[in-house]
């Protein structure tokens, strides 16, 4: 199990998730980002070589959360790493 110092450290070191661009209370600010059989999480060979494989999945499981505490959030949510070229972007597709 990891120490609390350990997780506290490897949260601060994740990509920040930017603001997005409506508010949560907007009604298109309405996607869950619940991947499924039919709709699975996909990640392009460029995120995953920049981000890696648990950078992603984590980012994915904070907006899950963000996502159930507001019942929802906008289609496009882009998490930023100053050292990286690119942003981390997740789309809800429909």
């Amino acid at each position: 199990m990891a120490k609390a110092g350990t997780l506290v450290s490897y949260m601060n070191s994740l990509p920040r998730l930017k603001p997005q661009e409506i508010p949560f209370d907007h009604p298109d600010s309405c996607c869950r980002f619940e991947a499924s059989a039919d709709k699975p999480l996909l990640a392009t060979p460029m995120a995953i070589e920049q981000y890696t494989h648990e950078t992603v999945l984590a980012c994915y499981h904070i907006l899950r959360e963000i996502a159930d505490v507001h019942q929802g959030l906008d289609y496009l949510q882009v998490f930023k790493d100053e050292t990286k070229v690119e942003d981390l972007w997740f789309i809800e597709d429909g």
